[in-house]
């Protein structure tokens, strides 16, 4: 059962090839067994998800028949969940269980889903590799000695892995993109605003976006479903419709504008990932899609920008987390200064130290506009690139990510060749643009990763297009050895 997708999970439930508890006690068999090699849980949920797969098989007894009821799928651990720990992979949230479901949650524990446990994760959602965790790095399944990609590492991992089907996710900066393409994944980005942030523990507020992270885009399309709509207690979610996202997965790509920045290929870019890319173009040119080049003249100044507006919204944000109110505090603290600087010296890891530092001084007195300012205008300039590409073509293509992924360890000591992984993925949060990672073919075993990109609220036109690929190469079906 534990090479089911969401959509045979949904067929097998509603034809009563077998029932949501025996789903789920299966795949937590599964993940007992398996998962100490990958350290991709920090908690397992088990009592809580077989509650839900018992409530699920009743409701489908009752008559009821949703795509997501009695699917078990795992939250990263940065989705608030009632009664259970919610830690974000740090040591200072590692005694918080939260006192409330996050809006994710909530909509997908009511669409029946079945939730088996939190993925490990980047400390706050702080990293591309999932090594800044303080529940230890998670390993890449298709090769342990590497990283599975952050900061959503945990639950590309599981996936991958076939410890479950689908899992949610986030992205700040490529976190849903990048460990997909590592662990040859589909994710999603949607469009900012497109999922509620509420109760979704913020690193950076205007560029963090749940998502769902799958095996196909079929399945992400379901689990999208559910995770999409507007909430009035996020001040950011759009009151859009949502489309089906299903319906439009089979539509023709006859006359299909596809875009390919000359900027993207770079001497930055591994030359096999090169070659799989175009090989993926020429795929969608045979379904009938038409491709241009285009040009992204200010994307070389994305990552820089990045750099300043996230650790200065981090500074921000982390700011509540201070030893008073809840999450860690240290022991015997002379004053409250002392209580403050131990607390947070303490519970936080190093990158997160460094983000919070690096985002307080380009907010300080003086430094604000020569900084911060700045970097919000060339996040104008970036918008207005893809503003202009988009009047030219439908979807815009490239790598998600310039090189397989690396080895644990190999970039621990220089951070700055870490954050110029995310070259590719970085321009559509500074955008807020929708952005999709589907598998493309492998590199010395690993896999790798082509990124499309759409206009604000085409994530189904992003999901047709991997679904339309996908019915036509076999690279999304290839499972890591030993899982």
């Amino acid at each position: 059962m534990h090479q089911l997708t969401l959509a045979e999970i949904a067929r097998g439930l509603a034809d009563k090839k077998f029932s949501s508890e025996e789903l789920t006690k299966a795949l937590l068999a599964r993940i007992t067994q398996l998962d100490p090699q990958l350290n991709s849980f920090i908690s397992l949920t088990e009592d809580l998800a077989l509650q839900q797969a018992k409530a699920a098989d009743a409701r489908r007894a009752n008559g009821e028949n949703g795509a997501l009821l009695g699917a078990p799928i795992a939250h990263k651990d940065l989705f608030c969940t009632q009664g259970i720990r919610t830690s974000c992979g740090s040591k200072m949230l590692d005694n918080f269980k939260a006192p409330y479901d996050a809006t994710v949650v909530a909509k997908l524990a009511a669409a029946g889903a079945v939730t088996l446990g939190k993925t490990n994760m980047d400390e706050f959602a702080m990293g591309s590799a999932n090594e800044s965790s303080y529940y230890g790095a998670v390993k890449n399944p298709w090769n342990l000695e590497h990283v599975p990609g952050g900061s959503s590492g945990g639950s590309a991992a599981a996936v991958a892995a076939r410890l479950l089907p689908a899992a949610t996710a986030t992205d700040t900066g490529g976190s849903i993109r990048q460990p997909a393409a590592f662990t040859n994944l589909t994710g999603l980005k949607p469009t900012y605003g497109r999922v509620s942030r509420w109760g979704m523990i913020a690193y950076a507020s205007s560029l963090d976006q749940g998502g769902p992270l799958a095996r196909t885009a079929e399945d992400c399309a379901i689990l999208l479903q559910g995770m999409a709509g507007f909430d009035p207690q996020d001040s950011t979610s759009i009151d859009e419709p949502v489309p089906d996202y299903s319906a439009s997965l089979n539509g023709s790509l006859n006359g299909l504008r596809i875009g390919v920045p000359k900027e993207y290929f770079s001497a930055g870019l591994d030359s096999r990932i090169a070659d799989l890319v175009m090989a993926s173009v020429e795929e969608l040119k045979k379904l009938g899609a038409v491709v241009k080049e285009i040009s992204l003249p200010n994307m070389q100044h994305a990552i820089p920008a990045y750099y300043v507006i996230a650790p200065a919204e981090a500074s921000s944000n982390l700011s509540r987390f201070d030893g008073v109110r809840f999450g860690y505090r240290c022991e015997n603290p002379k004053n409250l200064i002392d209580l403050y600087k131990r607390s947070r010296g303490e519970g936080f890891g190093p990158e997160v130290q460094r983000r919070i530092m690096v985002g307080a001084y380009a907010l300080s007195a003086g430094y604000y506009d020569a900084y911060y300012l700045k970097a919000q205008k060339i996040r104008r300039l970036v918008k207005n690139d893809f503003m202009a590409a988009f009047t030219e073509v439908d979807i815009i293509l490239g790598p998600t990510t310039p090189n397989p992924a690396w080895k644990l360890g190999a970039k621990n000591s220089d951070p700055v060749s870490a954050y110029l992984e995310d070259v590719y993925t970085i321009t559509a949060n500074l955008a807020g643009l929708p952005g999709l990672s589907m598998p493309a073919g492998f590199v010395d075993g690993l896999p790798v990763g082509v990124q499309l990109l759409a206009p604000y609220f085409q994530e189904g036109r992003l999901l047709n297009v991997a679904h339309q690929y996908q019915q036509n190469t076999d690279w999304h079906t290839r499972t890591p050895t030993g899982f």
